[in-house]
């Protein structure tokens, strides 16, 4: 093969990680299926080697930011060329490259979200605070770019077998279990949990679901449009 070729393999070799993101997602089950269906807040925090503050200057002149990042949760030594998209109910397989299934020959994500603010000058150095990310806890950020709207968004694209046609659930929080909860956090759990955090070919309204977030196992049980919380436990201390 080419010399230019092996170059290129040691290369992808030799990927940093450059950041994580740290957010009440500590879990896998119940992470938004794609970016931007919630408002949920998430700190990009820098490696240490990464914490340089004119790496990030001018980037407060964007509004959104692509993460691209490392399904760390994923990870596979082999890798199929079809899936089972759980939109389709888990049963039909689609093509690998026509999903955005995290069982990839190269287990990379990419997210838009939406720059809030930066705080420069903590003691881990300036951090990005973001929303609408649908990545989980501590997960690797393998680089940042700017969002550009003007190349970067299709409103005409066709959304192949993708639909987004599916309710938004009502959700209901006992009040003696929501106050087990901070109230800043009780919101974010409601947006959360009614985008219906079930695979998408469940469902047994007497099925109990459990998610984790922000250090709290949550359970839930979903008879049509409503999703009710049954219980909420402490799982230990969790500071993002």
């Amino acid at each position: 093969m080419p010399p230019r070729y092996f170059h290129t393999l040691k290369t992808m070799d030799s990927l940093n990680i450059i950041a994580r993101i740290e957010n009440d997602l500590t879990g896998k089950f119940g992470i938004p299926r794609q970016s931007g269906l919630t408002k949920m807040q998430s700190r990009i925090v820098f490696e240490p080697p990464y914490r340089v503050p004119a790496a990030l200057r001018g980037i407060e002149g964007y509004s959104y930011l692509w993460l691209i990042w490392l399904f760390s949760e994923a990870m596979r030594q082999d890798w199929s060329p079809t899936v089972r998209p759980p939109i389709l109910g888990g049963n039909t397989r689609m093509g690998v490259f026509a999903t955005r299934s995290p069982y990839r020959p190269n287990p990379i994500g990419l997210s838009s979200v939406k720059l809030e603010s930066v705080e420069r000058g903590t003691d881990r150095g300036d951090v990005l605070i973001v929303s609408g990310a649908d990545i989980m806890n501590g997960t690797p950020i393998l680089d940042i770019k700017p969002y550009l709207a003007y190349t970067d968004s299709h409103p005409e694209a066709e959304k192949g077998f993708a639909l987004t046609d599916r309710a938004v659930l009502r959700v209901e929080i006992p009040v003696e279990k929501s106050e087990l909860i901070p109230s800043e956090k009780i919101a974010v759990l409601r947006e959360l949990l009614s985008q219906d955090p079930r695979p998408r070919y469940q469902h047994d309204p007497e099925r109990v679901y459990t998610m984790s977030f922000g250090g709290y196992e949550v359970s839930f049980c979903v008879n049509d449009d409503l999703l009710t919380v049954t219980d909420i436990k402490s799982s230990g201390p969790f500071l993002i």
